[in-house]
């Protein structure tokens, strides 16, 4: 917590900087968009400004080394139901009427 005023504006011009790239990343992404119509670098700059959003805004950068770990876990049993679903469309025992 804040509780100076200069404590206060200098989460204020953290609060600026990371606004304006979210935006700047924004206009990045349209413009990517219209070049070229990649995925894959949409996702890269879609997920750069999730981490800014959740480092920042979201004040992760001030935790302690666990909550890392269990955001690891979750993105790991996240790929493992995907991995799981991409399986069960290819899966011969079930029949596609």
């Amino acid at each position: 917590m804040a509780d100076t005023p200069e404590e206060i504006r200098k989460h204020l011009k953290a609060y600026w900087k990371v606004g304006g790239a979210l935006l700047i990343c924004t206009f990045l992404t349209v413009v990517v968009a219209e070049i070229t119509p990649s995925i894959t670098i949409g996702l890269a700059i879609a997920a750069f400004k999730a981490g800014l959003v959740a480092m920042i805004f979201m004040h992760l950068n001030s935790e302690k080394p666990m909550i890392y770990k269990i955001m690891g876990y979750t993105f790991f049993f996240f790929l493992g139901l995907m991995f799981l679903t991409i399986l069960a469309l290819y899966d011969p025992l079930v029949s596609r009427g």
